[in-house]
């Protein structure tokens, strides 16, 4: 779910001013990123670890469908020594790529035609959609026709924002730093409500009884992963790695580990 959408609409003078900025730098080579991991053996990748089920830190250690999937992939594009993961939050996250931190973004972002003004997309990886979570408790939120002129918890930078904004005018949106805080909020009753992806909202569900999931969902839509504009053939080698990934059953049984086990 994880964005630029507000940081396009509530700062455009700014976002014009980076994409000058980008624009006026030469073009790399569109194999430069390829040839980075041919030299280095590593692929960078920048993601913000806090969006069980497909980002997250456990015993110290970056775990998930994404961040597995990710590792795979490297494998398949020749990073011999593997992923080297840049840390950054998610409102960061795009122009750390602009600028260069890292190669690709890993991070549950959806594909949108906002983001796809500024960066280029992989294939769909994975199908989600939005969803609203209550405490188990609340009768008085059913569905979406139910949450005009409520409260809702949001994590900063992402669609939820903007699609609560735009559809949901009456609703006050509550903006928090990380998906915990996200949770928390409504948790303890700060908030009605919270908008965030489905297979983070499931899982998290599943072990705190105090929340619930409602079944009608605000959105359907689909997750990948993001690069420059101008690698082009980085995107047609991530794609064929997916495809590859496919083929040979690895990503089913990272679909079946990370999701279908824990519905």
């Amino acid at each position: 779910m994880r964005s630029v959408e507000t940081l396009l609409a509530a700062a455009t003078v700014a976002a014009t001013a980076l994409l000058a900025a980008v624009t006026a730098t030469p073009a790399r080579a569109d194999d430069a990123v390829l040839a980075s991991i041919a030299k280095t053996g590593t692929y960078r990748v920048g993601v913000d670890a806090t969006f069980a089920p497909f980002e997250f830190s456990q015993d110290g250690k970056k775990t998930g469908f994404d961040i597995e999937l990710v590792e795979a992939i490297a494998k398949e594009l020749g990073a011999t020594k593997g992923v080297e993961w840049v840390d950054i939050d998610f409102k960061g996250l795009i122009p750390g790529l602009l600028a260069n931190r890292f190669d690709m973004i890993a991070s549950a972002m959806y594909i949108t035609d906002e983001r796809r003004q500024v960066v280029g997309f992989s294939d769909t990886y994975y199908p989600g959609g939005l969803v609203i979570m209550v405490k188990a408790g609340n009768t008085a939120i059913t569905g979406p026709e139910a949450i005009a002129g409520k409260t809702a918890a949001v994590q900063i930078g992402t669609k939820s924002v903007k699609f609560l904004k735009d559809n949901f005018p009456t609703v006050k949106v509550v903006e928090v730093e990380t998906n915990a805080e996200m949770f928390g909020q409504v948790e303890t009753g700060r908030t009605d409500f919270v908008v965030t992806g489905k297979p983070a909202a499931k899982l998290y569900a599943q072990t705190h009884p105090s929340v619930k999931v409602l079944d009608k969902q605000l959105t359907t839509e689909d997750y990948g992963f993001a690069m420059r504009k101008d690698n082009p053939e980085l995107v047609a080698k991530v794609n064929a790695a997916i495809a590859k990934l496919k083929a040979d059953g690895t990503y089913q049984k990272l679909v079946d580990k990370w999701f279908e086990a824990k519905k």
